[in-house]
């Protein structure tokens, strides 16, 4: 152990980590190293870590030129010198106030700041990377010297496989990984959502904070064992974890009142103060609990908002605006402001609850303002009107008012002109993004599931036919029997060029009818006078249904969606 210890301060080190016999890491296969390296194989012995750091670092695929230990001895002494590096200020693309020591001594604290240094001088495309000093930081612990922290570090950055992502090094990365964590907690972590929706201002200041979480304020010896794991299986991990994170913060913290005045400080506390209530081991256990997106789905969501966020000419760090390590002042526009009080009109919900509605939908569209298309109080109750009004946005929301005062509507992701593909006949399209949900007379989002292609061609061949037959064929053709069924909300073909075939089939019009696939075994079926609907709800589920399986149609409206 003598050769990894230069840096490291053993009175705060944990003492199990020094009391663990030697062992020897011999496998090469990721499946096995998976389940090592989840498992805590090497977490519990000091040096056999370090080495295992070394031969997963020394297998990341990299540019041609990557820096060396030897690159690191050449350029120091003319960037740091003789001077104390405690007082050299810190490269922008990190935040100076925020640099963890973990357990390491004076001599480990002092190298971070000049290893920071000396990636700046070498790595001059990085515009943005706040979670460079924790990872430099935890390295050191396991690094004989400078030199090969420094190494290491320069082959994780210099990591040249498109499929695999390790650390963000530019304010869009950064920020499109905020929003597209923001996405993943609206889907896994609704109750926590629901929380921040109800407490904070801005819920993507909040979930800015993620990697902070992770990188700045997790013990060190929580923050190992995830570096392990996101060593071998990648950036995911970070977002599982993080979800494992708010779900343990709205467990034990439900119900109790805030400790402080903002919703992000009591998570940066819960977070610092982890081990009080939850283990490493749990925690990983509760991240790998999650039934995430596939590795290629996330970067397909992430895709969409680097592209949104491109489009909105948000690329760069704005100087304007004071930024802290992680919480990101302007992106997700505040639901308080995207939704004005005084622009906004609907004579069916409340400007409270357009601001509800727009904490549901994605990240990349909360940056726009609601504009209404169409109403029937204005336009009539015309299926052709309805679509002549609605085709050019995507997306678009839908909200009906019942005469019985009852309150639904459904997000639709894709534009209503998609129809046309199939003719004459009904067609099928839209992403896993669209959502059917219930305001009065309570609040309810219900989940995506798929529309069964075969079930509704049936359903929408008999329009006239609107008896409850017809409902139960909705209904078990919109539950899936399988989880593995449930396509991703993002892989729409028309926007990634993937086969038609996987494409997921949510939205369905015609000119006699229009059917909208909720989740939890829901579905939404209108007629083409827009006077009368019906509802499906499969009784397996403990959900209150949408609306009357049957109803009369007070007020109808689409809304689009304004940059």
């Amino acid at each position: 152990m003598d050769e990894y210890n230069r840096f490291v301060d053993w009175d705060k080190m944990d003492v199990t980590v020094q009391s663990q016999d030697a062992k020897e890491l011999t496998c090469t296969e990721f499946q096995e190293l998976k389940q090592l390296a989840r498992q805590g194989y090497w977490a519990k012995n000091h040096s056999l870590r370090a080495k295992v750091y070394h031969k997963l670092i020394s297998n990341i695929p990299c540019r041609t030129v990557t820096p060396d230990a030897n690159v690191y001895w050449d350029i120091v002494v003319k960037i740091v010198g003789k001077r104390n590096s405690s007082t050299l200020p810190l490269p922008e693309f990190v935040d100076n106030s925020l640099v963890p020591t973990y357990c390491l001594n004076a001599e480990g604290i002092g190298a971070v700041r000049k290893i920071i240094l000396c990636i700046a001088n070498q790595f001059p495309d990085i515009s943005f990377c706040p979670a460079l000093p924790s990872v430099i930081a935890l390295l050191l612990h396991y690094s004989k010297d400078e030199a090969e922290c420094f190494e290491q570090v320069c082959r994780i950055l210099a990591c040249n496989d498109p499929s695999k992502r390790l650390i963000d090094q530019t304010f869009l990365a950064f920020e499109s990984s905020c929003m597209t964590f923001g996405d993943l907690v609206n889907k896994y972590c609704q109750a926590a959502h629901k929380l921040m929706v109800a407490v904070s201002e801005d819920v993507l200041e909040v979930y800015s904070d993620w990697q902070r979480w992770l990188f700045g304020e997790l013990p060190m010896v929580y923050v190992a064992r995830v570096f392990d794991v996101f060593l071998v299986e990648g950036y995911k991990v970070l977002y599982r974890v993080a979800l494992a994170l708010l779900k343990f913060f709205h467990k034990v913290r439900a119900g109790q009142p805030m400790e402080s005045d903002s919703i992000q400080q009591d998570i940066r506390a819960f977070v610092r103060d982890i081990a009080k209530s939850v283990s490493p081991e749990r925690l990983l256990e509760k991240a790998f609990a999650i039934r995430l997106f596939s590795r290629k789905e996330i970067q397909l969501l992430q895709m969409a908002n680097e592209k949104a966020l491109q489009q909105k000419g948000i690329t760069v760090k704005q100087k304007s605006y004071c930024f802290s390590m992680f919480c990101i002042v302007f992106l997700r526009q505040n639901v308080h402001l995207a939704v004005h009080a005084e622009n906004f009109k609907s004579e069916i919900v409340s400007v409270k609850e357009m601001r509800d509605i727009w904490s549901w939908i994605p990240e990349r569209f909360a940056l726009c303002q609601p504009l209404l298309l169409f109403t029937t109080l204005e336009h009539g109750c015309s299926l052709s009107r309805f679509y002549s009004h609605s085709e050019g946005h995507e997306p678009t929301l839908l909200l009906i008012k019942t005469t019985a005062k009852e309150v639904c509507g459904a997000y639709l992701s894709t534009d209503w002109s998609e129809r046309r593909r199939g003719g004459n006949k009904l067609s099928f399209f839209g992403t896993g993004e669209c959502f059917v949900f219930r305001l009065q007379p309570e609040v309810e989002r219900y989940e995506w599931v798929i529309i069964k292609h075969p079930e509704l061609a049936t359903t929408g061949s008999e329009p006239e036919n609107h008896a409850s037959p017809a409902s139960s064929t909705l209904s078990s053709g919109s539950v899936p029997s399988d989880p593995s069924d449930r396509l991703s909300p993002f892989l729409a073909a028309r926007h990634f060029n993937l086969p038609s075939k996987t494409a997921s089939m949510f939205m369905a019009g015609s000119s006699e009818c229009i059917i909208i696939g909720g989740g939890d075994g829901q579905a939404l079926y209108l007629d083409a006078d827009l006077n009368h609907g019906r509802t499906s709800h499969c009784n397996t589920f403990n959900n209150q249904p949408l609306c009357s399986e049957s109803f009369q149609i007070s007020v109808l409206e689409v809304w689009g969606f304004r940059d």
